[in-house]
């Protein structure tokens, strides 16, 4: 295996055993890779609750000290511009300083609301003791991986390989060439007793190494480098054969993988922690929707709005100031890692949209715009684009010298009782608290429990989470279920004031061009399934941003990030990254999706502009499937595939669905073909284990089935158009491909699909057309009529 072949060489076995329990991790982590010279196989691994707490990087008063990080944008290296330690910036200065000076690379991957990340900071990079034995022995580089996920996956893989974990900060010793020899996860400064070395001992350790054996790491990191490679060939491309799709039995084992992982008491999916996994929930949903009346599709339906109503009454959806945390550290739901992400925003918004879709239930909606008030309110940019994250700490109070897990958002018994000591009426002798502790599980002592808070952080402290219903507060107190509800509110905007007065968490005001694209998917697909327009012209700003700021019309190439600058103006760095992989994936689905809210057809011709680009860019043309990364970067020893929907969909299982998308749109027949080949790519892992890519088996069901396109002819702003319209947007369609024909002939749909130029009105009224397997039904006027016809399964 290639642990086994890694640790034997030089190095890798020199050093004590490390312990990775403590670094940061996300639902990625679920599964680890272990590589065999044949195969790959996951397993699952479960990690401690402590491991989740977030601490911010605020500094509060100027820096002793001054490194190059100081001229950076990004939050994260900033955070660390006046620590001791002479960080670099990943490039080409520091290469060249540590082949100058024939010394090894210390090279640092966080981000900028990783607690362990900050710990680490603390407890080493801020010692001018361990700065000092850095600087003489080392370069030492900060990455942000949400800047340079290229160069966080390439070495991950070299960590989790050799140390069968990983998790942030990542910290990997490197050659002047780049290549690894050393790494794991978070360390602490000094030796611990139960046998994990000491940062500063490492130190001294790899550099007397180095220093005496410099042939011998040239000799591994060779051997390394090259073990990487072969190992990041997917299988069919390595046998060289012709390999055929694979089938139902794909989908099939999907679904029974998430049944047995499924947890049914309180949802979700696994053990504690439990994160989301958007991806799951998408992928149930689709399944739900090919065939709803079969005893597999209700219960694909049950797991995710069970999973979802539990998650929206559990702590880790923010009841007073909305959205949702990054994960529970519970099985209930109930303790967050506070930290918020856009792009759990995102996903989620979708998801909780297929829900309201799927039944019609108002309490889906209000989740809907439950997110999208928080997104729009404390993550978006006045120019239209959206910031990255919130921090999960921050200070207790105004003035505090250290911050907390969650103080931002708990509250203590006697807090409650004094905001809303207001009565509810003349009558009832009850006071908006005793209906808000009653409804939100309060208590006198706090409601966490002491094992989901190893630091004392939120002793006495509660997090709210709905342990029953309006209806069953309303019959506890003996009210009726209205004078609840309005208490209810009137609560939670009390303390939403209150808590604007506390010190907020520190925002990661990066933009990621990726999971904007995210956003604008979150927003289009609420737009439709609420019928909001509001929604839909907030996608419409977004994807102008995405057009103004983060993309080259020259070259037709994205990029990576944007900055708010200290102006409060978008800002650049001097040398913008280059977008990935997941960048042009995602805002391609963003546009694909935001054509089938808004009709406008230059969102789907600059889609196809930027699929075009991605192909050139990213994909391989022997092994088939999409790198990560592009090849113009020689910093980039391994060109890497990613192979598992965790967080964040693989950009390899959007680019499957878009592709599909873009040709049954478009009639480009080479774009099919290329998803067939990217489905043959992932033949392996798509048969053996599909629920490490739910997203992509769910592309593969679509590519069996076939889309099924609805088309609707009629004036755009027509009555009868939008009513028909409605009916398409309001309803779960396995595969389905959306586009209005409204006699605009300069559209990229006129000119491409000779059988979109067939679609007209009949008799003066807008009409629908369903096609399926390139056979059309229509003309169809009646919204009866086409309901019916949607609702129908082959």
């Amino acid at each position: 295996m290639i642990l086994r072949r890694l640790q034997s060489l030089p190095l890798v076995s020199c050093v004590a055993k490390r312990i990775t329990g403590f670094c940061c991790l996300d639902d990625s982590f679920l599964f680890i890779r272990r590589i065999s010279d044949d195969k790959k196989q996951l397993f699952h691994i479960k990690r401690l609750s402590y491991t989740t707490m977030a601490t911010g990087g605020d500094v509060s008063t100027p820096p002793k000290h001054q490194n190059r990080l100081a001229y950076e944008k990004s939050p994260y290296l900033l955070q660390h511009a006046g620590n001791p330690v002479d960080w670099y910036p990943w490039g080409e200065e520091a290469f060249e300083k540590a082949k100058i000076d024939d010394k090894l690379i210390f090279l640092s991957v966080g981000y900028s609301t990783c607690h362990w990340c900050h710990v680490m900071e603390r407890e080493c990079f801020e010692s001018e003791d361990i700065a000092k034995a850095m600087n003489e022995n080392f370069v030492n580089i900060k990455v942000d991986r949400e800047e340079r996920p290229d160069v966080d996956k390439m070495y991950m893989t070299f960590v989790q390989a050799t140390s069968g974990g990983g998790g942030w900060p990542m910290s990997v010793w490197l050659t002047p060439e780049l290549t690894p020899v050393y790494g794991g996860t978070y360390f602490p400064p000094a030796d611990t007793y139960y046998g994990q070395p000491g940062f500063k001992s490492l130190l001294s350790i790899i550099a007397s190494q180095w220093k005496d054996s410099r042939q011998k790491f040239s000799e591994s990191g060779a051997m390394i480098v090259e073990i990487m490679r072969r190992t990041s060939i997917l299988d069919a491309a390595s046998s060289g054969t012709n390999v055929e799709v694979p089938g139902e039995a794909c989908w099939k084992t999907c679904i029974q993988q998430l049944t047995r992982s499924y947890e049914p008491q309180h949802g979700g999916f696994g053990e504690a922690p439990k994160f989301p996994q958007p991806v799951n929930l998408n992928f149930l949903f689709h399944a739900y929707s090919r065939e709803p009346s079969s005893e597999t599709g209700k219960q694909a339906l049950e797991m995710c709005l069970h999973t979802l109503k539990m998650m929206a009454k559990g702590g880790i959806h923010d009841h007073v100031s909305q959205g949702f945390a990054r994960y529970s550290t519970d099985d209930r739901w109930h303790v967050p890692h506070f930290e918020k992400m856009l792009y759990d925003q995102a996903q989620l918004a979708a998801v909780y949209s297929a829900a309201y879709v799927a039944t019609k239930d108002p309490f889906y909606a209000d989740v809907v715009r439950d997110i999208l008030t928080y997104v729009d309110r404390d993550l978006s940019d006045k120019s239209g684009g959206f910031y990255s994250a919130e921090d999960a700490d921050s200070y207790p109070s105004h003035g505090a010298s250290r911050k907390k897990e969650g103080a931002f958002c708990v509250w203590t018994y006697n807090e409650i009782q004094s905001l809303l000591s207001k009565p509810i009426d003349a009558t009832s002798g009850h006071c908006l608290a005793t209906v808000f502790c009653t409804h939100y599980d309060v208590k006198p002592q706090g409601n966490v429990n002491p094992f989901q808070d190893p630091h004392d952080e939120l002793k006495n402290q509660n997090v709210l989470i709905v342990v029953g219903s309006e209806e069953e507060t309303a019959e506890k107190l003996k009210l009726d279920v209205a004078t609840v509800h309005a208490a209810l509110k009137e609560g939670r905007e009390i303390l939403y004031e209150a808590r604007q007065k506390r010190p907020r968490p520190h925002l990661d005001d990066k933009m990621v061009t990726a999971w904007n694209g995210l956003m604008i998917t979150g927003f289009a697909k609420a737009g439709q399934a609420l019928q909001d327009d509001g929604y839909i012209q907030r996608a419409v700003t977004a994807a102008n941003f995405v057009k103004k700021h983060l993309y080259n019309p020259t070259a037709e190439t994205l990029l990576r990030s944007c900055y708010r600058g200290t102006d409060g103006d978008v800002a650049q760095i001097l040398s913008p990254i280059q977008g990935f992989l997941d960048d042009y994936a995602f805002v391609i689905r963003g546009l694909l999706d935001l054509y089938e809210s808004c009709f406008d057809p230059s969102w789907l011709e600059w889609a196809e502009v930027l699929q075009d680009r991605q192909d050139q860019l990213f994909w391989d043309d022997d092994g088939a499937g999409y790198f990560t990364s592009s090849a113009s970067d020689a910093s980039i020893l391994v060109r890497q595939k990613e192979d598992q929907d965790g967080a964040e969909p693989s950009g390899n299982s959007v680019a499957a669905s878009n592709l599909l998308r873009l040709n049954a749109f478009l009639d480009r027949a080479e774009l099919r073909d290329k998803a067939v080949r990217l489905f043959t790519a992932f033949t392996s892992r798509l048969s053996s284990v599909p629920v490490a890519l739910p997203e992509m088996t769910s592309a593969l069901m679509v590519y069996h089935d076939s889309p099924t396109q609805v088309f609707v002819a009629g004036a755009a702003d027509a009555e009868d158009t939008r009513a028909l319209l409605g009916v398409v947007q309001g309803k779960l369609i396995p595969g389905r491909v959306l586009a209005l024909a409204d006699g605009r002939d300069d559209s990229v749909l006129y000119r491409r699909c000779e059988e979109f130029r067939r679609m007209k009105p009949v008799g003066g009224k807008a009409s629908a057309y369903v096609c399926r397997h390139r056979t059309c039904r229509g003309p169809i006027a009646s919204q009866q009529d086409l309901d019916e016809i949607l609702d129908e399964r082959e």
